[in-house]
């Protein structure tokens, strides 16, 4: 990674969401940028496209999984909880702690591979509190805060607004506008959610609206920063769009992609 600098020379930043387990491309993710961005979902509980890779089928097994998925993609939650609950039953262990140890292992290798320096976010899928003992020296974690890169101004917003899923970061919508609204007018607004806008939400193979956050979308508007930020729709309808001034951009699935989207000024 190039050093970071205010100088005269143009700045380069690479941003990465949703990287799922993906710790190969991401300890490259920074090369020739002065800094990296992170907009969360480190973590890999159950991968839709490979249903054999994760934390849930490291557990219960391939078959199990692809039930899983099957339920949610047909916006079956309820069956899809009772069939959690029995698999969870049936493994005799206390479901938290099981989780806690496999998330712990993804994060020591996902922490590892950030360079630095990196600023990162929570996604949905994220747990915030593990967060303090993984990141090392050159990592910056940002939630409801601002940091100046190159002379521009970037707010950091993480986590997601609660679902069906009931992922492990989904807050309530007061507590996520709070959070928009410490952050106040930046160059570029950085969160792992998109604002709420149908092009952005719609995810077009899990065959979904997504939440985006409405309380993002009034921030854009009211604000214009130069760029707005964020992940989580995985194969989204639009991936790039303009409301008034501010280029809106997903900067893509990097689990699936393995590659960073760049921004230069």
């Amino acid at each position: 990674m190039a050093p970071a600098h205010t100088g005269n020379r143009r700045t380069r930043v690479h941003v990465v969401s949703d990287v799922h387990g993906n710790a190969r491309d991401l300890a490259r993710a920074g090369e020739g940028a002065d800094a990296l961005i992170c907009l969360g979902d480190l973590v890999l509980f159950l991968d839709y496209a490979d249903h054999s890779r994760g934390i849930f089928p490291d557990l219960f097994g391939t078959e199990n999984a692809d039930r899983i998925v099957e339920l949610r993609t047909a916006r079956r939650f309820e069956e899809a909880r009772a069939f959690g609950a029995r698999l969870w039953a049936g493994i005799g262990t206390d479901r938290a702690a099981a989780v806690e140890r496999a998330v712990r292992r993804q994060y020591a290798e996902m922490f590892a591979a950030f360079p630095a320096p990196t600023y990162a976010t929570y996604g949905n899928v994220d747990m915030p509190p593990l967060w303090r003992e993984y990141a090392r020296p050159g990592t910056t974690v940002l939630d409801g805060e601002r940091v100046e890169i190159g002379g521009w101004t970037f707010g950091f917003v993480g986590g997601g607004l609660r679902t069906p899923m009931r992922t492990p970061y989904e807050i309530d919508d007061e507590e996520y506008a709070a959070k928009i609204e410490a952050v106040g007018e930046v160059d570029v607004l950085c969160t792992h959610i998109p604002p709420e806008v149908p092009e952005l939400v719609y995810d077009t193979v899990a065959r979904r609206f997504e939440r985006g956050s409405r309380a993002l979308l009034a921030a854009i508007r009211r604000t214009r920063p130069r760029y707005s930020l964020f992940g989580h729709v995985h194969q989204p309808l639009v991936r790039r769009m303009r409301i008034g001034a501010t280029e809106c951009v997903n900067v893509g699935h990097f689990a699936g992609t393995g590659r960073p989207w760049a921004l230069e000024w």
